[in-house]
């Protein structure tokens, strides 16, 4: 057995039904080999985590990182540190006509886990930037069912659901459509769909009225028009939907994430289930930055700390089809962040420009993917003690 790495003394989220504890946890050939308190031995590395939350590392379940091939697109080694993500969700940058583009020059060279929300459009989002926005639903002509289920059946270790940009921005009055059309392939492929919404048509009502237990609404804290609140309170239809089995996700992005509605939202009892960044040329830079600046977002607006934590790791890790990337326990891979609190005063800021003050954020001072230690700027090295 190569040397182990001991990260000692932290407090553990390995969530997978095990409770939240100070302890020690061992790694060697990529893998957790103990966890328990006084593991450590003279030839261990170990790495103080004392003061530290270790937890697995973070899955985002809505990203854009299909850079150089599509004008959304951002490297994910560029955010997977600063952001505690060891598992990188793209969510329909690509298409049926694309997608071998972003498995073999994207995927495969990464040193992170990836997977992806297969767009129903067949060319996926191609037309998205500062000066050009069209939209991949406007001419139904792109939406090709038969396409979209041969990709998928041909990539099912990659391709975990079917995207759909419902909105108008997206789809122009093809929304409706559009969404019919991946509600009917996800049901042949037995996949989840993930639904974005922007301005109506579709309302936000009839988007949950067609969605299955089990999919996604994304974009769940837009602001107005066709917020998921309603003067101040949450929408019948929200409820319903919850009721039923869709799934909430936060899906910050660029203009898709309200404190406001936020607020309203958790002021009735209504979490989101999943927290995500929606990272994508235009919001990695602001608002949206990254994963983790989305959860300390969330724990700022009051979400208990371990249950923010959750959404951006052990829920979304299930949704996929992958919990053992959602948890930490002996025989998995090693897949794990260490966070500290830092404290310095910081404005966090939202889709709509209001900004909230905090006194302390969460911040990633250790990053484990596939068992190797990941750099800031997204190098992946064999494990070290500093």
């Amino acid at each position: 057995m190569a040397r182990r790495t001991v990260l000692q003394g932290g407090h553990v989220l390995a969530f997978g039904g095990a409770p939240g504890t100070v302890t020690d946890i061992a790694i060697a050939d990529c893998r957790i080999v103990a966890i328990g308190t006084g593991l450590s031995r003279p030839d261990d590395i170990v790495v103080d985590a004392r003061e530290a939350i270790v937890l697995p590392a973070l899955t985002d379940i809505h990203t854009h990182i299909y850079w150089g091939a599509t004008s959304l697109g951002v490297r994910p080694e560029l955010v997977a540190h600063r952001s505690a993500t060891g598992t990188f969700v793209d969510a329909g940058s690509a298409g049926a006509g694309n997608f071998e583009g972003l498995k073999t020059f994207i995927f495969e060279p990464l040193p992170f886990h990836a997977f992806a929300f297969l767009n129903i459009s067949f060319p996926g989002i191609f037309g998205f930037s500062k000066r050009v926005m069209v939209g991949e639903c406007c001419d139904m002509r792109l939406v090709d069912a038969e396409s979209c289920i041969e990709a998928a059946q041909a990539y099912p270790e990659q391709i975990v659901g079917i995207k759909v940009r419902a909105g108008r921005k997206a789809s122009g009055e093809n929304g409706g459509a559009a969404l019919e059309v991946a509600l009917k392939v996800a049901e042949r492929l037995n996949l989840p769909v993930m639904c974005h919404v922007d301005l109506d048509p579709p309302s936000i009502e009839e988007v949950l009225q067609r969605l299955r237990p089990g999919d996604i609404i994304t974009h769940c804290c837009r602001p107005d028009p066709n917020a998921a609140t309603e003067n101040g309170r949450v929408r019948d239809a929200v409820w319903r939907a919850r009721e039923s089995g869709v799934h909430f996700d936060i899906g910050h992005g660029m203009g898709g994430f309200s404190f406001r509605v936020c607020r309203e939202m958790l002021a009735e009892g209504f979490v989101p289930d999943l927290i995500s960044s929606d990272i994508h040329s235009l919001s990695v830079n602001g608002p949206a930055y990254d994963l983790l600046t989305t959860i300390n977002k969330m724990i700022a607006l009051g979400v208990d700390q371990t249950t923010a934590l959750a959404a951006g790791s052990a829920n979304p890790a299930k949704m996929i089809g992958r919990p053992d990337l959602g948890r930490i326990a002996v025989g998995d891979e090693a897949n794990v962040a260490v966070l500290k609190w830092r404290d310095e005063p910081w404005t966090f800021r939202d889709a709509a420009g209001e900004g909230l003050d905090v006194s302390t954020r969460l911040v990633c001072d250790r990053l484990i993917v596939k068992g190797r230690q990941i750099d800031p700027a997204g190098g992946s090295h064999p494990m070290q003690s500093q």
